[in-house]
């Protein structure tokens, strides 16, 4: 049973990952004097999630592949709308 506690822990991880960069989008501000520095932990905390949904899709089930595809897909947006804003 500990390969099925390790595919679940991963899942959880990429999860929480995802959970946490989307947050800290959602609270991102150009007019916070701190924006830079944001900014920087944001791409810290996207670049972490994108390695814990890889290392959660090598031992996914197909119903948790689906969902950590959606998670990459959700984090993709992060960066391109990033991107537009630091233009």
């Amino acid at each position: 049973m500990p390969y099925h506690k390790n595919k679940q822990q991963a899942f959880q991880a990429a999860q929480q990952g995802t959970a946490q960069a989307e947050n800290m989008y959602q609270q991102l501000s150009a007019e916070t004097p701190d924006y830079g520095i944001q900014l920087s932990h944001l791409k810290e905390e996207i670049n972490e999630a994108y390695e814990q949904i890889n290392n959660a899709l090598e031992v996914a089930s197909e119903t948790q592949r689906e969902t950590l595809e959606q998670y990459r897909k959700d984090l993709s947006k992060i960066v391109a709308q990033v991107n537009i804003e630091e233009q």
